[in-house]
């Protein structure tokens, strides 16, 4: 088992007060491309075939935005599975 699965994992059995930096890294694993905020503190993550997700930067990450995280990885899948 890799860092990402592990860290997938890690966030799938508890998904509470989850570090911005570990959310922000698995996402971006998965393919996913960060729009820094122009104002205010929320980031949106894009990824083609996927809505977009936008997460606020507190410390810790609540947790309904890492379920919304996760549930969007399921949903697009891993990009590099064939």
């Amino acid at each position: 088992m890799g860092r990402k699965e592990e860290l997938l994992a890690k966030l799938r059995n508890n998904p509470k007060n989850v570090k911005f930096a570990d959310l922000d890294k698995l996402l971006q694993w998965y393919g996913f491309e960060c729009r820094s905020p122009r104002r205010g503190s929320h980031y949106v993550y894009k990824r083609r075939g996927c809505r977009p997700l936008t997460i606020p930067f507190n410390r810790p990450v609540k947790e309904p935005y890492v379920k919304k995280a996760l549930a969007s990885i399921e949903e697009c899948g891993d990009p590099e599975d064939p």
